[in-house]
């Protein structure tokens, strides 16, 4: 039986000293025990071991690892300067109507009085109308309710965000 060949992109991910993997995984989740979980994990063979491992590790998430996690988020609609990541995958708030932008901020507002934290969605591929109505349904949950809808929108993020490191590992 053969194998397959490990990616090269994850190849030179595996093949990272453990700080410049940390630095790496951070730039991807701000959830130390999640990054200390993939790092243990390595060397992944497959792309798919890593989101398992990725999975696997956000399902063990402690509060507070969560809370770190949702703390290096910026707010949808208000991606950081300098935070290319969150400025691509919000981009569907980038051309949005003011009234839209002005609602999502009230939105924000009310969700983190609600539940003490950043709205967080996976953005990627939805439009300014599709964040808005996720929050404005989001509001009514309880907050163990939001807070596993979190960890899957994370774990979602999460996923794209590795792939991304993988691929620019092998440019």
């Amino acid at each position: 039986m053969t194998s397959t060949p490990t990616p090269p992109g994850l190849a030179r991910f595996n093949a990272l000293e453990e700080p410049a993997a940390l630095a790496a995984l951070h730039e991807v989740c701000a959830a130390p025990g999640w990054a200390r979980r993939l790092l243990t994990a390595r060397p992944c063979a497959t792309t798919d071991a890593l989101y398992a491992a990725s999975d696997a590790a956000m399902a063990e998430l402690t509060t507070a690892d969560l809370e770190k996690a949702m703390a290096g988020h910026p707010p949808i609609g208000r991606p950081g300067p300098g935070d290319p990541a969150s400025a691509r995958e919000q981009s569907g708030m980038a051309g949005a109507p003011d009234a839209l932008r002005a609602e999502m901020l009230e939105l924000n507002l009310a969700y983190q009085e609600r539940f003490g934290h950043v709205f967080l969605i996976c953005a990627t591929g939805r439009t300014g109308e599709q964040m808005r109505d996720a929050a404005r349904e989001r509001l009514g949950n309880t907050p163990e309710r939001e807070r596993e809808i979190v960890r899957a929108e994370l774990g979602k993020i999460n996923r794209i965000r590795l792939s991304r490191l993988v691929e620019a590992a092998e440019d």
